[in-house]
């Protein structure tokens, strides 16, 4: 599974322990950014991150910010990108399996390396069920998505 990860200055220390310990898993990881502690804003990065995701150039995104949240509403912009900040492991394979989400969002100033990297591996190891009710509310939220869309 290909991976892209990125994140602000406050989420690249962890960003960097994430990588190592994903690569070590065997995914194959993109790092999208930031690559210091220099002050960057967040948004450019989920831009990048959703992006990849977007066009399937990667399976899936992880975002790091200093909450998650900045991050995953900036992710959520992005046309079929359904992110969501996840700080418990149920939280980050129910929101796979049942609502398809492709991009976790961490926050580095809330969770520490252990629980990211387990978090991280629950949402990479889960997969969508597709079962008839989720099915149907993930059509929903396309349909809701698509009626909201501004023209370009």
């Amino acid at each position: 599974m290909r991976v892209a990860l990125g994140s602000d200055h406050a989420g690249f220390p962890l960003k960097e322990r994430l990588k190592a310990a994903l690569r070590e898993d065997g995914y194959t990881v993109d790092d999208l950014g930031t690559f210091s502690t220099d002050a960057v804003d967040y948004p450019d990065f989920a831009e990048k991150v959703g992006i990849a995701v977007q066009s399937r150039q990667v399976d899936r995104g992880i975002l790091i910010c200093g909450s998650g949240v900045g991050a995953s509403v900036a992710a959520n912009k992005i046309p079929g990108i359904r992110s969501a900040v996840c700080h418990d492991i149920y939280s980050c394979h129910q929101g796979v399996e049942h609502d398809d989400m492709n991009v976790l969002t961490l926050g580095a100033r809330i969770v520490g390396e252990s629980v990211a990297i387990e978090l991280c591996r629950s949402f990479l190891g889960a997969r969508y069920t597709a079962e008839d009710r989720h099915a149907r509310r993930l059509a929903k939220i396309n349909a809701l998505e698509a009626r909201h869309q501004s023209p370009h």
